[in-house]
């Protein structure tokens, strides 16, 4: 537990009235969205699950963000809202899903302190169920990822990580399934119950990297581990696309790199460090 994480702990257990089963779902709000929702509506019952557990999250952040614990936290997201706008095309090359993600799960603002750390370790106050908590872990682990398509596996796409290799059987959300070749700059989340549903969802609509090469990507990545000489090559991979060398990193390279767009898929051009390969540089 962090700094701020303590103190906004203690915050909350002095509340008089604490952020908890409204925020977890137990007493549920009027307007709290529920999985069985997300469900009729068409969502798989996995992504519905993690979309429910966001929620969670977008509702404590609303309520913490006033509070002087999470100044930090707060004046950096609003700075970075600014800035990029984030909704989708054409307003914005940041989709809601990717923005949010990063500010929750992503943005380190003290420490190693994240608001779903804080959220976490508030679970006390929060009271959210053992499964959403789970589930909450998963995505504040989670990170972006550069993917080659490498085929289909009936309705689910198959994808392998670039210096990894790792290759995952995924449902994308946004039902763009692509082909074999493309690169995919998304965010994969792990099955919650792997006994019923073994496969990854693409949390992200889909960034399909173009004007660059396999080979191109794989260089700069090897080229940016280099500077990782204490960790591991999955550990020092795994730093650089979820914190990147300063927070907005990624969010700037998908704001200059932006090409052009479709209902369920955005493309970017280029390469981060080569300014000239970026369309808006």
């Amino acid at each position: 537990m962090g700094q701020t994480s303590k103190k906004l702990h203690r915050k909350l257990t002095t509340m008089a009235e604490p952020l908890g089963p409204a925020v977890g779902g137990r007493a549920g709000r009027p307007d709290m969205p529920s999985i069985e929702k997300f469900i009729e509506e068409g969502l798989d019952p996995v992504h519905a699950a993690y979309a429910f557990v966001q929620h969670i999250a977008s509702h404590f952040s609303e309520g913490v963000s006033q509070l002087p614990e999470m100044r930090k936290f707060a004046k950096i997201v609003a700075k970075a809202e600014d800035e990029y706008l984030p909704s989708g095309p054409p307003m914005s090359p940041l989709t809601g899903s990717y923005f949010t993600c990063w500010a929750f799960f992503d943005l380190q603002f003290d420490g190693a302190d994240t608001l779903a750390t804080c959220l976490i370790d508030a679970n006390d106050v929060v009271c959210m169920t053992p499964d959403q908590l789970d589930a909450l872990q998963k995505m504040a682990d989670s990170r972006m990822g550069i993917f080659e398509h490498v085929g289909v596996d009936g309705d689910h796409v198959r994808l392998r990580e670039l210096i990894t290799a790792d290759e995952i059987v995924c449902h994308s959300t946004s039902d763009y399934r692509g082909k074999k070749g493309e690169l995919w700059y998304v965010r994969l989340l792990p099955p919650l119950l792997p006994e019923m549903a073994n496969y990854h969802i693409v949390f992200t609509t889909p960034y399909l990297l173009t004007e660059a090469t396999k080979g191109d990507w794989t260089q700069f990545l090897q080229r940016t581990l280099f500077g990782f000489k204490r960790m591991d090559q999955r550990e020092a991979l795994h730093r650089f696309l979820k914190q990147g060398p300063n927070p907005n990193f990624w969010n700037e390279f998908v704001f200059k790199a932006y090409h052009h767009h479709q209902s369920d898929a955005l493309f970017l051009a280029g390469i981060p460090e080569l300014r000239p390969t970026l369309p808006h540089a």
